[in-house]
């Protein structure tokens, strides 16, 4: 590839959905803000799970679902830069590519949308629409009364499902429902200890080929450094735990006065068995951190947690 001095036009590939266009816009609206004479074009990019809206991903199988279109766009040169959502690119990306900049953090939390005013206030054996077995897994090791449903699709279309499908809420999350400007529609906020987020939740990565030094210029001034550390723990524990959307996997790391704290869940799909930990460290010390507290929720019986998940997991295929 040819090494470009100056760049006037770059290609900024993304997902079609309504949040993921305003994610691409709002980084387009960055790096024209401090690139006056920058051209960018917007490229939509269906991937396989946009394609396949009828089965939970954690049973369509495979990693990558929402970025491997993305990313084969940009090792093919036919875009600059792919937008992706955190939480949906893998913790292992094609090695000529690179998260060049990490946006700053919304909102990580999870939402309620629904009737009740608290997770007490929704109904015993009340009927929760989400696909999440993240969400699905913790919901269940604090409400087991409760009956999860398999829903899935973009805002607009999960919180229809509410009524078409006669449940008494679902879950999304806060960053996507801010973004979209449906506050007003939130019922509840989970607390970080009721719900632990998805790893990187709330956090926009920018991915770009490693080749490329003028896009990485362009990108990298944009990199928000409390979200770059707090994610890079985030994703070490889910590596060393080889997480992805079949596992129960939440992390949450906080960037603090004194250094960093990562909070982390693992449980089985039912909620029955489940541990939660945390711990504390530096800044410098993030990745490690992650691998730390994996090896503990491990030792703690998270290996025999992992064995039963995906020994379900494989059953289901």
């Amino acid at each position: 590839m040819s090494i470009r001095p100056t760049i006037k036009y770059v290609v900024l590939g993304t997902r079609g959905s309504q949040l993921a266009m305003y994610q691409a816009r709002s980084v387009a609206w960055l790096l024209q803000k401090s690139h006056v004479e920058l051209s960018v074009k917007i490229r939509k990019i269906s991937t396989a799970g946009d394609k396949v809206q009828d089965a939970p991903l954690a049973r369509i199988g495979g990693v990558g679902l929402f970025v491997k279109e993305i990313e084969n766009a940009l090792l093919s040169e036919d875009i600059d830069l792919a937008v992706h959502s955190c939480k949906d690119l893998p913790t292992d990306i094609p090695e000529e590519l690179i998260v060049a900049a990490y946006g700053t953090r919304e909102d990580p939390r999870d939402v309620f949308i629904g009737a009740a005013t608290g997770l007490d206030d929704i109904p015993r054996g009340g009927r929760i629409g989400t696909s999440s077995l993240r969400r699905r897994s913790q919901l269940l090791s604090l409400r087991p009364d409760l009956e999860l449903v398999d829903i899935r699709g973009n805002v607009d279309t999960r919180i229809r499902k509410i009524k078409e499908m006669g449940l008494d809420g679902t879950i999304l999350a806060a960053a996507g429902i801010k973004r979209l400007e449906r506050q007003e529609e939130v019922a509840f906020y989970f607390s970080i200890d009721e719900m632990i987020p998805a790893v990187g939740q709330g956090v926009i990565a920018i991915e770009i080929r490693d080749n490329d030094p003028a896009v990485r210029n362009l990108v990298s001034v944009h990199n928000h450094d409390d979200a770059a550390v707090a994610v890079r723990a985030e994703r070490a524990l889910m590596k060393r735990l080889e997480g992805g959307c079949q596992v129960p996997i939440g992390a949450h790391a906080t960037v603090q006065a004194k250094g960093l704290r990562l909070r982390a869940y693992l449980g089985s799909v039912d909620g029955v068995n489940s541990i939660r930990d945390a711990i504390d460290g530096s800044r410098e010390q993030a990745e490690d951190m992650g691998v730390e507290l994996a090896e503990r929720m491990l030792a703690a019986g998270g290996d025999e947690i992992l064995k039963e998940v995906r020994v379900n997991a494989a059953g289901a295929e």
